[in-house]
């Protein structure tokens, strides 16, 4: 494994394809907004990821704060762009390496990095601490797909499972929902990065995950073409690919602004696309219910930000 110089890579910060440049050592702050220590909104266990992840002891979960998207949906929106959570603490290497640590203590199957695009650095150190410490959980790097692929080169052989988002084959829709211009043109760099590092799903005779690729894909009222065109891209890619396609859109944060997507996704909508990828031959796909949705929905003013599933 290479250690990447955490003081090197952050004194010009380009660890996603924002290429901010700003010196985070010295307290300049790029989009993210978060400076050179990790960030952390919440760690614990998480019983509502995929089945795979969360199993029946739960998924280690750290939630990193800020973001490199501005998604106007953002479930996640409190700890991602408000920064309104007073339990958000900032940690040194050795902390988040204690806090992967007091995690596979408790059971956790894995150690669950939540937003890690913009945090990829202090990650890669804390994972090698907690490795020399006795760190023995596969990796998951659970992204919204916005990733550099040259920094997913860095970190080969600290990540076991890649679980990035594809949301969106549109860059109309990207720069108009998540503030970005560019994402359909590097997501699918990303997938291919990913999936030549950790390969397909692997799972243990219980069914919990060890190594490979999951794809999440997050189904948007009135963008049914989007979906159809992320799947294609998978399809066309990877057509062996696990996918875990989400119907829990709900309009969070600013989409009340946005009058096609102020609504939850209808149950049609949602059978129209997983109905599409089995027609393109996309047979390993983790589906919901739809009465779920709100179940997703994580609230980090709580003490336990996630209701059970």
């Amino acid at each position: 494994m290479v250690m990447v110089s955490l003081v090197h890579q952050l004194s010009h910060c380009c660890c996603c394809p924002r290429q901010c440049g700003v010196d985070r050592l010295a307290g300049e702050l790029g989009f993210c907004r978060v400076g050179h220590q990790a960030l952390v909104a919440y760690a614990g266990l998480h019983r509502g990821e995929e089945p795979p992840i969360s199993g029946n002891r739960g998924s280690g979960t750290i939630f990193f704060a800020g973001c490199n998207l501005r998604c106007v949906f953002c479930q996640n929106y409190q700890i991602s762009q408000k920064f309104q959570v007073s339990s958000v603490m900032h940690m040194d290497t050795e902390q988040l390496a204690e806090a992967m640590l007091n995690l596979q203590a408790v059971g956790a199957h894995n150690i669950n990095f939540v937003s890690p695009s913009h945090m990829v650095w202090q990650m890669a150190d804390a994972i090698l601490s907690a490795r020399a410490k006795g760190l023995a959980l596969p990796v998951v790097y659970n992204s919204n797909g916005y990733d550099s692929v040259e920094t997913l080169r860095h970190i080969r052989g600290l990540v076991d499972i890649y679980l990035p988002d594809v949301k969106y084959m549109n860059n109309g829709l990207a720069r108009q929902y998540s503030g970005v211009s560019d994402y359909a043109d590097v997501v699918s760099g990303v997938l291919r990065e990913m999936l030549d590092q950790v390969g397909h799903l692997e799972v243990d005779s219980e069914g919990i995950a060890r190594r490979g690729l999951i794809v999440r894909h997050l189904v948007l009222p009135g963008a049914l073409e989007n979906s159809r065109q992320c799947l294609r891209l998978l399809a066309e890619r990877a057509p062996d690919v696990t996918i875990s396609l989400m119907s829990q859109y709900s309009p969070q944060y600013r989409a009340s602004k946005y009058p096609v997507i102020n609504r939850t996704l209808t149950s049609s909508e949602y059978d129209e696309v997983t109905e599409y990828a089995l027609d393109l031959g996309l047979d390993n796909v983790f589906v919901q219910e739809l009465a779920s949705q709100d179940e997703y929905l994580p609230d980090f003013n709580r003490d336990e930000p996630f209701s059970e599933r």
